[in-house]
C-alpha cells in the first residue's frame, strides 16, 4: 500500500507539469492535445512492442478500451482551452472538482451507494473554486472550460478503474492514446473550422516540449496512475491528484511569474481546497489501517 501511494504522488508531481508545458506550447487547445496523443501513442507503442506486453486480445476488447481514452482526451482539451483563456493556476485548480464529480458518477455507475464523507469533503473543495471564480471576471471562460475538464477527468477514472483490473496499465495506455489520436483526428476538420489556425505543424521548440509532455507527463504519470488504481480507491486518487495545483501553482508563479494576477480570494479558495485532500488523506490513511491487506486488494482478473 505504501509503494501505491509514492507512485501515486509521483504521479501527481508530473501531474503539476502538465500545466506549464500548455501555457510553453504554442499551438491551439485542440491540436496541442492531438500532438500529445499521438507522441503517446508512438512511444507507448514502442514499449509495448521492446517490453513484450501482451495485447487486450479481441477487436472488441481493444475498442473498449481506446473508447475510455476519449474521455481523457477531451478532458485535455477543456483543460488546455481553461489555461489557454486564464491561466496556468486557474486552469490546475479547477481540476481539483473531479473529487466533486468522482463523489456523483462512481455510485451512479458502479451501482453502489453514495458515501456522505465524499460529498462534504467535495464540498470544500466546490467552495475553493467559488471563492476563486470571483477573484478576476477575466478569467470566467478559463475557469468555466476547467469545471467542464474536471467532469470528464472524473469519467475517465471510474471507468479506468475497472479496466486496471483486467488489463496491463500499459496496454491500457496505449489502446487509449491511440483511440484518443482517431477520435480526435475525425472531429479535428469541424474543431478547426470554428477554431482556425495560421499553421497545423508545430515548430522545432513545440516539437521538444511535446515530446516531453508525451513521455514523461503522459506514458509515465498515466502508467503510475493505473498502476495506483489497483490499490487505492478512484475517490482517493482523484481527491488525491487535488494537490497538482499547488505544484503547478509554484511553478506558474516561477516561471510566468502568475503571482501577481491573483488577490487573496485565490489563495483563501485554495486552502479549502488543500484542506479537504489533507482531511481525506487522514480519513482514508485511517481506514488502511482497519481494513486488513487481502481485503484491500483486489485480485486482477486475466483476459485469455
Amino acid at each position: 500500500m505504501k509503494k501505491s501511494y509514492l507512485l501515486l504522488h509521483i504521479a501527481v508531481i508530473l501531474a503539476g507539469f502538465t500545466g506549464v508545458f500548455g501555457k510553453l506550447i504554442s499551438l491551439n487547445e485542440g491540436l496541442l492535445v492531438w500532438y500529445r496523443v499521438f507522441f503517446s501513442a508512438v512511444w507507448l507503442f514502442l514499449i509495448v512492442r521492446l517490453m513484450g506486453v501482451r495485447g487486450a486480445g479481441a477487436f472488441r476488447e481493444k475498442f473498449r478500451i481506446a473508447r475510455v481514452g476519449m474521455l481523457i482526451t477531451i478532458h485535455w482539451v477543456f483543460f488546455y482551452g481553461s489555461i489557454k483563456y486564464s491561466n496556468v493556476s486557474v486552469g490546475v485548480v479547477c481540476y481539483s472538482l473531479t473529487s466533486f464529480y468522482t463523489a456523483i458518477f462512481e455510485p451512479l455507475i458502479n451501482k453502489r451507494r453514495f458515501v456522505l464523507r465524499q460529498f462534504l469533503l467535495s464540498m470544500l473543495t466546490l467552495l475553493g473554486i467559488a471563492l476563486i471564480f470571483h477573484f478576476d471576471a477575466s478569467y470566467q471562460l478559463g475557469i468555466v472550460l476547467g469545471v467542464v475538464s474536471s467532469a470528464f477527468a472524473a469519467l475517465y477514472t471510474v471507468y479506468n478503474e475497472r479496466l486496471v483490473r483486467r488489463y496491463d496499465s500499459r496496454t491500457i495506455n496505449y489502446y487509449q492514446m491511440v483511440g484518443g489520436t482517431v477520435g480526435l483526428g475525425v472531429l479535428m476538420p469541424v474543431y478547426l473550422w470554428f477554431f482556425p489556425v495560421a499553421r497545423l505543424i508545430p515548430g522545432v521548440r513545440d516539437i521538444l516540449w511535446l515530446l516531453l509532455l508525451s513521455l514523461f507527463c503522459t506514458v509515465g504519470l498515466y502508467i503510475l496512475f493505473a498502476e495506483s488504481l489497483k490499490r487505492i480507491p478512484a475517490f482517493t486518487v482523484n481527491l488525491s491528484f487535488n494537490l497538482e495545483p499547488i505544484y503547478a501553482i509554484v511553478m506558474a508563479f516561477l516561471f510566468f511569474g502568475e503571482g501577481k494576477e491573483v488577490n487573496l480570494s485565490f489563495y483563501v479558495g485554495l486552502v479549502f481546497v488543500a484542506a479537504s485532500v489533507v482531511l481525506q488523506s487522514l480519513i482514508s490513511a485511517r481506514a488502511a489501517r482497519r481494513v486488513p491487506e487481502a481485503e484491500r486488494v483486489p485480485v486482477p482478473k486475466r483476459v485469455e
